[in-house]
């Protein structure tokens, strides 16, 4: 390396760690890191678990979650319920009623025309959001009154919890959508600078972090602390050494293993909270881009079988957890009559072989029909996913099975089918991540369902692995009007054994969150489906 090349590479160093203390922390501020930059900061855009927790910081909802996973008032006065008349007495009426002085961080009044423009880019066929669920479930949103807000549906829906997790300025929205006639590109997307959350987003430094500044105008009061500042830390040791050298307060998604490392150090306290997430093996079944042995639910439990998870949770997790069941692991709607599928590698290799994938060439890996057994495993670049394929790589190699391994940034990885995103193209045979119903603490979710299969007429869509089973749809449908608790765990119940049935989806472990807070911190309560739902109330000892 030239000494001028060695001397600019110092001075750009320099400058990135200038930009992130003193400049970017300023006044009481917490700096929170994580291992993912986000992709989007409009919440229409992204399904990414980071970039959801960083655009709540910039953007409030109707209501969020308290510690206790229970429904908490933000922007409206009360949670709709039959007591209270917020709920129809047929369920297909919800009426919303606004706090009053509501306010967008540039002072311009947020009333109940946001939340029906909110509704109308999602359902708008000029905009292509990753996914318009719920709010294709909807008939119609109305605004009788600036403090009303009545939501109607075709007919009762159980997750309605799940609308107006945040509200969109149609103030500064609206003009993008109308000039462009999408919001697809608009500069807002990434650079929320007028928000009704905590913090006003102040800058981007792509590649460092991203830096929200005390929201005055915040529903309920400004936050104690002036800044806060996002980190992106993608290599695990820098990660590490940024929470246990308290260059960052605030850290999650740590390899279990870790986790005495960072008790030890006295400042720092580990907290587990249910999240609804699990890590696990989503399985490509799409004809159009799936290894042709994937579309065999026998060759699915093969992989299922030969993949020793309880090696992975015991030795490379130290036994802090599990290997998960159903997509609904440690919840009520999670089947409790299934088990996950046992490590069996002969009972694999049997599979394998009544499936017709042998090895007629004694080249080592079996083949059908001319077609070698060679299967893309895919993950993004989180250090415990690439051990875990390390691992299966060589496992499978045994059974004749050659896995080719890929991995991506978070950025790329996540990426949706209109923005090439490699899973959600099927540029994959199995891959892996974590993730959980979408308006989780409630169990709906649109992953499974043939309708959000995403095509190049139609790019929006979760089900990214191009599974289509009219049966579990209508199970979909059913559980999402009944009303009924216990009749609707009932339902999910059969919708976990269909999934199980079928091998799409193959849990490798519960995936509880894990969230690092440096003792400086005061009155955080975290939770793991709203972490950050109280952060206006948190406060830092110097």
């Amino acid at each position: 390396m030239s000494l001028r090349r060695l001397v600019l590479l110092l001075v750009v160093a320099m400058l990135v760690v200038t930009t992130i203390g003193p400049v970017a922390a300023q006044g009481k501020s917490v700096t929170i890191a994580f291992d993912q930059e986000p992709d989007s900061l409009n919440p229409m855009y992204t399904t990414m678990t980071f970039a959801g927790y960083v655009y709540a910081l910039f953007l409030a909802g109707a209501w969020n979650y308290d510690a206790d996973l229970t429904p908490n008032p933000v922007l409206v006065s009360e949670i709709p319920s039959l007591e209270n008349g917020g709920i129809s007495e047929d369920g297909t009426t919800i009426t919303i009623h606004l706090k009053e002085g509501l306010l967008w961080s540039d002072g311009e009044p947020l009333t109940s025309e946001d939340f029906v423009f909110t509704y109308e880019m999602f359902v708008s066929e000029k905009n292509s959001p990753l996914t318009r669920d719920p709010y294709d479930k909807i008939a119609s949103v109305e605004a009788p009154d600036p403090l009303t807000v009545v939501v109607t549906f075709p007919e009762p829906y159980a997750p309605w919890l799940g609308t107006f997790r945040y509200v969109l300025p149609k103030h500064i929205l609206q003009p993008y959508f109308e000039t462009d006639g999408t919001l697809d590109n608009a500069e807002w997307n990434r650079a929320p600078v007028v928000g009704s959350g905590p913090f006003v987003f102040d800058s981007w430094e792509v590649g460092s972090f991203i830096r929200g500044v005390r929201n005055e105008n915040y529903v309920g009061g400004a936050p104690v602390l002036d800044t806060i500042v996002v980190r992106f830390i993608p290599d695990a040791e820098s990660y590490l050494a940024a929470l246990k050298n308290g260059d960052a307060d605030v850290g999650t998604f740590v390899a279990y293993s870790d986790i005495p490392e960072l008790e030890a150090t006295g400042h720092l306290n580990v907290g587990v909270y249910v999240s609804g997430y699990n890590e696990a093996w989503y399985m490509n079944v799409n004809p159009e881009t799936a290894h042709p042995a994937m579309l065999d639910v026998n060759v699915r439990k093969a992989l299922a079988m030969a993949f020793n998870r309880e090696q992975i949770t015991n030795d490379l997790l130290l036994g802090y957890t599990y290997p998960a069941v159903t997509y609904w692991e440690g919840t009520p709607y999670s089947n409790p009559d299934l088990a996950a599928y046992p490590y069996d590698p002969a009972a694999a290799a049997a599979l394998l072989d009544e499936a017709g994938w042998v090895d007629s060439d004694g080249d080592g890996i079996r083949d059908k029909d001319g077609t070698a057994l060679s299967l893309r495993f895919v993950t993004n670049t989180r250090q415990i996913r690439m051990d875990v394929q390390v691992v299966v790589q060589q496992a499978f190699a045994e059974l004749g099975i050659e896995v080719v391994l890929e991995n991506y940034p978070s950025d790329i990885f996540f990426n949706s089918y209109a923005d090439g995103g490699p899973i959600a193209t099927g540029q994959y045979d199995f891959a892996e991540w974590s993730s959980s119903p979408n308006g989780f603490p409630d169990p709906d979710t649109i992953r499974f369902t043939c309708d959000e299969i995403p095509t190049a007429d139609d790019p929006m869509g979760d089900n990214w692995q191009g599974y289509c089973n009219p049966a579990l749809d209508a199970l979909f449908a059913e559980q999402a009007k009944t009303t009924d608790y216990d009749a609707r765990v009932a339902i999910f119940h059969q919708i976990s054994q269909v999934i199980y049935d079928d091998v799409i989806w193959v849990g490798v472990w519960y995936d509880a969150d894990t969230w690092i807070l440096n003792s400086r911190i005061q009155n955080a309560a975290i939770n793991g489906a709203s972490p950050f739902w109280n952060i206006a109330q948190w406060d830092v000892t110097e």
